[in-house]
């Protein structure tokens, strides 16, 4: 497993420093195999612990119970022609960080009020991380060689043309190393929305990577809003465990996060999904500011609605919240064949599911492909 997907030398003995910034699955993996191979990575992140968009959500409601969301990606699914993938998806399951999530699943019509599907099976199996989406990427940033800094989010990477390296500065201004490479998995390094929320340029300078500036400019993502609820009792009428809403524009999936393997069962606990049409309606009223708590439990409100205006027996929660994914969702893919962007003179990457496809077996592969291109410049370093 130590060099899936990789050709070139592995770096042993061989001291090379790779920044990595972001701890979504896509970074996380990178620097798991960049390890393996005798690299030193730094993982930089700016959210108080792993996942990216498959984070773990603690709360606590008002009677002090501890209840737990996967709020983000509800589980993943590989295919099966994919080896690179499904082997390292194979690993983890043998390490008990995933396991198949083997419930029912069907779709729902608004108009009809009606189940439209219901499926036994699926096409391709389900996996989830156990005991949460995020244990994958928290076990990934812990293995050897990787150390991970949390709550430590990246404002400027500087070029050192006479140093042949990278000199990455935090939020503040503060130097926080220097580095042979960077591999970057969060698209706001290079993105407006960095400047739209920070009001700070962008991390890294496109002028650096002129050949590609182009393809990096704008990545168009879609924002989603979560709403996670925990009921006393089983939604019993409810005949399976997931559903996708159709000629509904509000609502587009809810899944019963309790039903999942690993996780606890002393409340039935659901996630539901906006769709990004309704999410970014709310966004334009108030713009990509951090949502105020009066415009969450509006949205929380009104999702619920919609939940309930499906006809069936859905009972009062006890906890109810939403959540906003801003920019999560990549509405487009970047990279082509090539899985990453590589600009192989200044040993920069950058992968995500943005490049390859919008799901998280996209994200695993380019991961994979910026890993192989590192590790392939860095041996004859």
């Amino acid at each position: 497993m130590n060099n899936i997907g990789l050709s070139g030398a592995a770096m042993t003995g061989v001291a090379s420093k790779v920044a990595v910034i972001g701890s979504g699955i896509s970074g996380a993996v990178c620097a798991s195999i960049l390890a393996k191979n005798g690299v030193s990575v730094t993982i930089f992140e700016s959210a108080r612990g792993p996942g990216g968009r498959m984070s773990q959500r603690r709360e606590n409601s008002e009677d002090g119970r501890e209840l737990v969301f996967d709020h983000g990606a509800p589980y993943f699914s590989v295919n099966p022609s994919n080896l690179e993938v499904q082997n390292l998806v194979t690993d983890w399951e043998s390490r008990g960080l995933v396991a198949e999530w083997k419930e029912k699943f069907g779709s729902f019509d608004f108009r009809s009020k009606m189940f439209a599907t219901i499926d036994e099976e699926g096409s391709n199996k389900k996996y989830v991380g156990v005991p949460g989406m995020n244990s994958i990427c928290r076990a990934l940033c812990n293995e050897p060689g990787v150390e991970s800094r949390f709550g430590l989010g990246i404002g400027k990477l500087d070029w050192l043309e006479e140093d042949d390296s990278w000199s990455l500065t935090n939020m503040d201004g503060e130097n926080v190393g220097h580095f042979n490479g960077v591999v970057t998995s969060d698209k706001s390094t290079f993105s407006s929305r960095f400047t739209q929320v920070t009001g700070k340029p962008p991390p890294i300078d496109l002028n650096l990577v002129s050949e590609m500036a182009l393809q990096m400019k704008e990545i168009p993502a879609s924002p989603r809003f979560a709403l996670m609820l925990a009921f006393e009792q089983p939604l019993s009428s409810i005949p399976t465990k997931g559903l996708s809403f159709k000629n509904s524009e509000i609502l587009s999936w809810a899944f019963c996060d309790s039903s999942k393997p690993g996780r606890s069962t002393t409340s039935e606990r659901w996630v539901l999904h906006s769709t990004a049409e309704y999410a970014q309606l709310i966004i334009s009223q108030m713009g990509l500011r951090k949502p105020s708590g009066e415009v969450l439990a509006k949205v929380a409100d009104e999702l619920f609605r919609e939940f309930e205006s499906t006809g069936l027996d859905i009972s009062q929660p006890f906890f109810k919240k939403a959540h906003r994914w801003g920019g999560a969702f990549p509405a487009t893919s970047i990279a082509g064949e090539e899985k990453c962007l590589w600009v192989g003179k200044r040993r920069l990457a950058i992968c995500g599911d943005f490049c390859v496809m919008p799901n998280v077996e996209g994200a695993i592969s380019s991961a994979i492909a910026a890993s192989a291109k590192f590790v392939k410049v860095l041996s004859t370093l």
